[in-house]
């Protein structure tokens, strides 16, 4: 038998199901999550291994996973510009605290902002380091600074490092807020990005 949910204003309003977001936008936004997650991971691990072939080729991996990642962002913000994403169903709005609802539009914005600064950031650093990077070997990218080490290591190292840690809490907010709207809530809020939902995508 199911929970019930803790919101009282969510159990007494009519449950419509909740438009979704295309498909589209949810290849973009579970792409990016789990490239997201993967190079976090991979910057934690690689960081703590001595001077070696196999670390250089994990910073390598790295660097194109962030650039990838920022020109994935990019596409996203246009598509999300020209696509607007499906608004939240009446009864999940007027059972929201005032809060949740800032909270919930103050999420995306900095997820937005993080998701640009943290590639840019490493970008700069590898540029003042002057190690150039060339996307999977292949692509040429250009100096985003000019070569200085000590600005590098004093300013822009910190700031990568930073912010990094600072989307991977963020995308954690993010992520336990949409699993208590789905397990605690039961208001179907989640079923508007999950690809496995019964209910049709939008187009």
């Amino acid at each position: 038998m199911p929970a019930e949910p803790l919101n009282p204003q969510a159990a007494a309003a009519p449950r419509v199901p909740a438009r979704r977001y295309g498909a589209v936008a949810m290849t973009l936004h579970w792409v990016l999550a789990l490239m997201i997650v993967a190079s976090f991971s991979a910057g934690l691990y690689m960081t703590g291994l001595p001077f070696s072939p196999q670390r250089l080729k994990l910073f390598n991996w790295h660097k194109w996973a962030g650039i990838t990642i920022l020109g994935l962002t990019a596409l996203r913000l246009l598509w999300r510009l020209s696509h607007p994403p499906p608004p939240l169903p009446a009864c999940i709005v007027q059972a929201m605290p005032g809060w949740q609802l800032v909270a919930h539009r103050g999420t995306h914005l900095l997820l937005y902002l993080l998701f640009f600064a943290v590639p840019l950031a490493g970008w700069a650093y590898s540029s003042a380091l002057g190690f150039p990077i060339a996307w999977f070997g292949v692509v040429p990218l250009p100096d985003f600074v000019p070569v200085d080490k000590e600005f590098a290591e004093a300013v822009l190292k910190p700031l990568h490092h930073g912010s990094a840690y600072a989307l991977g809490a963020v995308v954690l907010l993010h992520a336990a807020a949409a699993l208590k709207h789905h397990f605690v809530d039961h208001d179907g809020l989640m079923d508007r990005m999950w690809p496995f939902s019964r209910q049709g995508h939008a187009r």
